[in-house]
């Protein structure tokens, strides 16, 4: 696990743009492992400038996205569909069939699940796995629980991470209780993973997840066990692991 800290938000932004710029230069076809929030927004955008000074060219590369709300469809302003088509896809020359992403319209979990790892599957696997993470340690919808769930599920949304995501709906009641999202199974069968964290908010979540121990209750840790791993911070989102003099 390699931590590289930064100063702040736009230079997060920019050194984890230069880590997925190196690879679809070193892979023109490279799958990427993408992820949504306000986190990547930053990462997006540098990499949607590189594109557009003719740096980077995405016509080959394919995607699978982390997760979607289970009852939005891809239309609807609110879903990562529609997140990623306006911060990414829409902006730079990658094809929509190399896109994926978790169908949140439908009902059949138990189809969808086995579809999406499929999915994963056919693609031959994530070469660059992009995450954020959550203030109690969640990658992708992977919230804390007693047991890592290793494929693609459905998971009910703790109250933390509604209340957490109720800043991009008009009301706390309008987001969705449910999400598809991969397992940390998918995740750590990626070749690479590049975690991005800002902010005072993630501090404790960024120390627990590198230094303390592995376990479900906070899903980031099993990073740990990764071989291959990135991890670009703000000076806010490491204070915990320099107060601990972790590093």
């Amino acid at each position: 696990m390699r931590i590289i800290q930064v100063k702040d938000y736009p230079e997060m932004s920019r050194k984890a743009a230069n880590i997925i710029a190196a690879q679809i230069i070193l892979k023109p076809d490279a799958v990427l492992g993408l992820a949504t929030g306000s986190t990547p927004i930053g990462t997006y955008q540098n990499l949607i400038d590189k594109y557009n000074q003719g740096e980077l060219d995405f016509s080959e590369i394919r995607s699978a996205n982390l997760d979607e709300y289970k009852g939005l469809s891809a239309d609807n302003d609110q879903s990562y569909a529609y997140f990623m088509a306006t911060n990414l896809f829409d902006h730079v020359n990658i094809k929509k069939e190399h896109t994926n992403i978790p169908n949140g319209l439908n009902e059949n979990i138990e189809e969808e699940c086995k579809r999406y790892d499929s999915v994963i599957s056919t693609l031959g696997g994530v070469d660059l796995q992009l995450l954020g993470i959550g203030n109690n340690g969640h990658i992708g919808f992977n919230e804390p629980g007693d047991a890592f769930q290793t494929g693609t599920h459905c998971v009910k949304l703790t109250d933390d991470t509604i209340k957490a995501n109720a800043r991009f709906f008009e009301t706390i009641d309008e987001v969705p209780k449910y999400a598809y999202t991969m397992g940390t199974g998918n995740i750590m069968s990626a070749k690479a993973i590049l975690l991005i964290a800002s902010g005072e908010a993630k501090a404790e979540a960024v120390y627990k997840s590198c230094f303390g121990p592995v376990t479900p209750e906070v899903p980031a840790s099993i990073l740990q066990l990764h071989s291959n791993v990135f991890i670009v911070a703000d000076e806010a989102a490491l204070s915990l692991c320099r107060t601990n003099n972790c590093i």
